[in-house]
């Protein structure tokens, strides 16, 4: 007896609903995305072959700029609010609540304490700040890192300098830190060292 043959039929599938999931999950991850705060000053690092990996929070951060600008850049709103209370204080300048929220959301920073008010309040000054001041006479980097010490005691210094930087601020930067008795500094660097 021979075998019945059934036929075959093409099997169709409705995709509407993998697109609307697809597009959801794209509408998604673009609202939820955050991008990595534009830093006032480009920093070519140099390379090494460290495979140290950079903790995510409680992070202080000391870029060095090629011309010497020092910049200072802290994670953690609430250590950054009482960090600008306790400056303020000691420099005798008072911000706005406007202001306040501005510095707590800024990556980094560098202008002297009498320049931090113009600073938050232009883009263009925002865009042309100087550097804060490391020298002995004016040493005002030495208290944004004591109080930020304070603020944050699980607090991890990280120095990131361009490779084209004069040694001497570098030098005198991490003699500010070694001040405050903060010996562990970690340096960032590029991943892998350019071969020669």
């Amino acid at each position: 007896m021979p075998k019945v043959k059934i036929p075959r039929k093409s099997i169709s599938l409705d995709m509407t609903a993998m697109c609307d999931m697809a597009f959801l999950l794209l509408t998604f991850f673009m609202l939820t995305t955050k991008f990595k705060p534009e830093e006032p000053i480009a920093v070519d690092m140099p390379s090494s072959i460290s495979e140290t990996i950079l903790p995510d929070a409680n992070i202080l951060t000391i870029s060095i700029g090629k011309e010497g600008r020092v910049f200072y850049g802290m994670d953690g709103q609430e250590a950054k609010r009482e960090v600008l209370k306790n400056i303020s204080s000691k420099y005798g300048i008072t911000f706005t609540p406007s202001e306040e929220k501005k510095f707590i959301l800024m990556s980094s920073f560098g202008s002297p304490v009498s320049d931090l008010k113009k600073v938050l309040s232009s883009k263009e000054a925002e865009k042309k700040q100087s550097g804060i001041p490391i020298d002995s006479t004016n040493n005002q980097l030495r208290d944004w890192i004591l109080y930020s010490a304070r603020a944050d005691k699980q607090l991890k210094v990280a120095v990131k300098g361009d490779k084209e930087t004069d040694y001497k601020v570098v030098s005198r930067v991490i003699a500010i830190l070694q001040e405050l008795n903060i010996n562990k500094i970690k340096l960032i660097t590029t991943m892998e060292a350019k071969p020669q």
